[in-house]
Order: structure tokens, then C-alpha cells, then sequence
């Protein structure tokens, strides 16, 4: 009985697909969300509250993109510790980093705070505001301060839910929280709120959201125990040792994809800037689509490397890099051969010269997310070292030969600048260093996940060719010709490109979804 208690108290472990397709679903789920209310809210916004108050709240709110700075890498490590001590059933050893973890934020909040107080001050220096505009966006600040500051050590609750590979349910409260905030903000508006009172209704909310994640986190894992007096100077030292690695990854991340603009309107113009956006957009959106599993995977890796399940861990790599690229070169490849009709329909013909770069900046995207797994695994069993000095690594040639290139062959040059250092890196480190470290030949892996993936891609484009020449050049033919080719990909995959006993595999996996879903619905029934 007390086994079956500790079992309970840990999760399930035996489960890993199941519980992978429910973090992987319901993170689409919160995507599209998201994405279906910002596109009826922003026109909403603009029209209820006019274009300045809405420019001026979104300008406020920005700044909170530069505040993830401030966790210096620590953030990044929640899951991976609370993982590990799930892994080893260490009570004492989680509780510490957790409480070790929430006094740092604790502190981290307060000094963002006081950054939020100093830019409300001198508001009048950090923006060009109008005079009448001086007062809202000093209010503005302060309120969403305290949304940010409060957030850093309330994202222990967060971390310890994921480290228990229960992000379904941090994607589930997302998704009310949305909705929520969603109908507060349509109600306020059209009841004439002014823009300080909404944004305090509705980060009031999103602060009240943080107790949900709070409670959860206790549901979770019932004997967390969060105290400031566990925090131990040894624990911040053991953090450390992969938060500075986590840190270097994610500024190298930014750098490597965020300083594009600034290097094309520093040594091009702001027209230029422009014509970049669109390719950027796209290859963001691509990103989102297609990569939402390697996150959820990343506490199965520290898991499967603390409990020293050598197998498992070669098995995600293996399964885990054929599903991302499956997700990723259909649609990649559909975009890289529609490019010229889709941003024609979409943005017009001048825009024709973004073309070029969006298929390349597509390209870079497919092949950060084929290798996604690697540097997932790399992350979370021990290579994180690697993985961050070839991030840095990649970030510094990106820079270099965008600076070079984008002087003198402008837009494709500085895409270049990108696709070169990242698949290069991806290329001959990356991928060797995790075949490596799951015990597993670079070629057999390549032939196992990644040549299946890549030659169907013939048949697609022999369908979708013919299908760009023969439809107008609209949005809606775009997608048809895309949404053909991706099912000729998908046909060939699975009938010709995979083995007989992979497609047996799939179908049992299928197979063991819906009958778990199935049960589900019968234990709700009963109940």
C-alpha cells in the first residue's frame, strides 16, 4: 500500500506516449487559441480604444519581453532539476531546489520591480510620448510590473507541473485564462473602460492565474514544500553549473535569430526591414507549427538519462527526430515551392523580392527543427556544455557573415548569413555528438530518422509543380496545393518510406491512444 502511495505521489512513468500526445495536443491547442483571439481582438482593440492608446499599450507591454534577462538561465532550469529528483525519487532534493529556486526569483521579482519603478519615473526619457500620453504609460508600467515581477517566482509552480510531464495542464489553465481575459476585455471595452482600467482588469486576472498554477503544482506533486528556509548556497552552486549553459543557449538563440532587422536597417534601410518581415513571420510560424514536441520531450530526456534508461533515450532520439522532421518537411517543403504564389497573394507582388529569402529562411527553420531532438537531448542528458559553445559559436558566424553579406548581395545575404552557421553546426556537431551520446552510428541514425523523412518529398513535389502553374495565385489555391502535396508526402511516408514493423508500431501507438481515451471517457462516465 505504501508503494502504490509513492507511485501515486511521483506519477506514471510507463505511459509516455499517452502522456506526450496530451502535452503535444493540448500545446496546439493553446497555439491556435491564441492565435484565433489575437486576430479578432487586435482589430477590436484598435477600433474601441484608437490606434495611439493601442500603440502605446502594446509599446509598454513589450518591455516584458526584455525582462526574461533576468532569470539568468535559472528558468531554464526548473524543469531539468525537477525532473531529475522526480527521477530519483528525491523528496528533499526537490523540495531544496524548488525553494532554493523560488528565493532567487523572489529577489529577481523585486529588482525587476524596481527597474518597472525607474522607467515609470523617467517615462518621459525611455519613450517618445506625447505630453497627455506621459501619465498612462507611467500607470501602464507599474501595472504590468507587478504582472512580471510576480511572475518570476510564481513560475516555480509552472516548472514543477512540467517537470512532472503534466504541461497539459499549465496548456489547459493558458487556454481559460485566454478565454477568460479575452470576454473581461471585449466586455470592458464596450462598456467604454478607459485603456488603464482594462489593462488592470485583465492583468489582475492573469495574475489570479498564477494561483491556479500555484494549486495545481500541489496536485501535482502533494508533498511540495516551498520554504525559504531550505534555501541552500550549495543548491544555487549545483544550479548554476546548467543555468549559465542554459543562459548562454538562450541569448545565443536570440542573437543568432533576433538581430537580423537591426543588422538590415543599419546597413540597408527601413523599407528593407520591411521586405524581411514577411519572410519572418512565416518562418516563425513554421516554428511554432512544428516544434511544440521537443519541449514537451525535454523532462522524458532528463528522466530516461537520470534513471539510466540507455534504450529509451536512444529510442526518443530516434522516433523523436523522424516525428519532428515528418511534422516539419511537408509543409516546409509545400512553402519552399508555393513561395512566389503565397506571397503574392498574400502581401503583393512587391513584396516579390522576399521570396528568395523566405525559402531560405524556411530552410533554416526545417533544419532547426529536424534537429531539435538532438539538441534536446544534448540539453537535457549532460552535453548541455556542447550544446551552449556551439550555439555561442553559431550565433558569432551568423553575425559575421550577415555583417559581410549583407553589404553586397543585401536580403539573401543576410539569410545566408543565417542558414550557413546553423547548418553547419547542426551538421557536423549537433547531430554526431547525440548519435554519440545514445550509442548510435551517425549513418544508421541518418538512415533510420532521417532519409525516410526526405525522399517523399520527390513525390510531393511532382504533384505540387504542376498544381502552382495550373491554380491562380491566391491564398485559398496556395493552401489547396499545399494540403494536396502534404497528403502524397504523408501517403509515401508511411506506405513506401517506412518499414513494415515502424508502420505496425505506428498503428499499436494509435492504437493505444484511443484506447486510452476510451478508458478516460468510461472512468468519467462512472464517476
Amino acid at each position: 500500500m505504501a508503494s502504490d502511495q509513492a507511485e501515486q505521489m511521483w506519477g506514471e512513468d510507463d505511459r509516455q506516449l499517452v502522456t506526450v500526445a496530451r502535452n503535444v495536443g493540448t500545446r496546439y491547442m493553446a497555439i491556435i487559441l491564441d492565435a484565433l483571439i489575437g486576430l479578432v481582438l487586435l482589430p477590436f482593440n484598435v477600433h474601441h480604444l484608437g490606434q495611439s492608446a493601442y500603440g502605446l499599450w502594446m509599446l509598454t507591454s513589450s518591455m516584458t519581453t526584455y525582462f526574461s534577462v533576468l532569470d539568468l538561465g535559472f528558468g531554464g532550469s526548473i524543469v531539468k532539476f525537477i525532473a531529475q529528483y522526480r527521477a530519483k525519487r528525491d523528496v528533499d532534493g526537490l523540495n531544496d531546489i524548488a525553494s532554493t529556486l523560488f528565493v532567487i526569483f523572489s529577489v529577481m521579482g523585486v529588482v525587476g520591480y524596481g527597474i518597472f519603478l525607474i522607467l515609470a519615473l523617467n517615462v518621459q526619457h525611455v519613450f517618445n510620448l506625447s505630453p497627455e500620453q506621459m501619465s498612462t504609460g507611467r500607470t501602464l508600467l507599474l501595472i504590468i510590473g507587478v504582472y512580471v515581477s510576480l511572475g518570476l517566482p510564481f513560475s516555480i509552480f509552472g516548472g514543477v507541473i512540467n517537470g512532472f510531464q503534466r504541461y497539459d495542464l499549465n496548456n489547459v489553465v493558458g487556454v481559460g485564462s485566454s478565454l477568460v481575459v479575452a470576454a473581461v476585455n471585449v466586455v470592458m471595452l464596450l462598456s467604454g473602460a478607459s485603456l488603464v482600467q482594462l489593462v488592470l482588469a485583465t492583468t489582475s486576472l492573469r495574475i489570479l492565474t498564477y494561483f491556479v498554477y500555484r494549486l495545481n503544482a500541489y496536485k501535482v506533486f502533494p508533498a511540495l514544500r516551498i520554504q525559504p528556509s531550505r534555501f541552500q548556497w550549495a543548491r544555487v552552486r549545483e544550479l548554476t553549473s546548467f543555468s549559465v549553459y542554459v543562459s548562454i543557449i538562450d541569448w545565443s538563440n536570440k542573437l543568432n535569430y533576433s538581430i537580423d532587422a537591426i543588422v538590415i536597417g543599419a546597413y540597408i534601410s527601413s523599407a528593407a526591414v520591411a521586405l524581411w518581415t514577411v519572410p519572418q513571420r512565416l518562418a516563425e510560424m513554421l516554428q511554432r507549427l512544428t516544434n511544440q514536441m521537443n519541449g514537451v520531450l525535454f523532462p522524458v530526456v532528463v528522466d530516461s538519462d537520470a534513471g539510466n534508461k540507455a534504450e529509451r533515450l536512444r529510442a526518443i532520439f530516434v522516433q523523436g527526430t523522424r516525428l519532428s522532421l515528418v511534422s516539419v518537411v511537408p509543409l516546409a517543403s509545400a512553402m519552399f515551392l508555393l513561395m512566389d504564389p503565397l506571397i503574392r497573394a498574400w502581401v503583393g507582388p512587391k513584396f516579390a523580392a522576399s521570396i528568395v529569402v523566405a525559402q531560405i529562411l524556411i530552410l533554416v527553420v526545417a533544419i532547426r527543427v529536424g534537429n531539435a531532438t538532438a539538441t534536446t537531448v544534448l540539453k537535457g542528458a549532460g552535453q548541455h556544455r556542447l550544446l551552449a559553445f556551439t550555439n555561442a559559436g553559431t550565433a558569432v558566424g551568423n553575425i559575421a557573415l550577415s555583417l559581410l553579406w549583407v553589404r553586397h548581395y543585401g536580403l539573401i545575404g543576410q539569410a545566408m548569413g543565417t542558414l550557413i552557421p546553423v547548418a553547419g553546426s547542426a551538421v557536423f556537431i549537433l547531430w554526431p555528438a547525440a548519435c554519440r551520446r545514445v550509442n548510435i552510428n551517425v549513418f544508421d541514425a541518418f538512415r533510420e530518422a532521417v532519409w525516410p523523412t526526405l525522399w517523399p518529398t520527390i513525390g510531393m513535389a511532382i504533384v505540387v509543380i504542376p498544381l502552382r502553374h495550373a491554380l491562380p495565385a491566391r491564398l485559398w489555391a496556395v493552401a489547396f496545393a499545399g494540403a494536396v502535396g502534404a497528403l502524397v508526402y504523408l501517403a509515401t511516408f508511411l506506405a513506401f518510406a517506412v518499414k513494415r514493423t515502424d508502420r505496425q508500431l505506428y498503428v499499436e501507438k494509435v492504437n493505444e491512444l484511443m484506447s486510452a481515451r476510451r478508458r478516460k471517457r468510461l472512468a468519467a462516465a462512472a464517476a
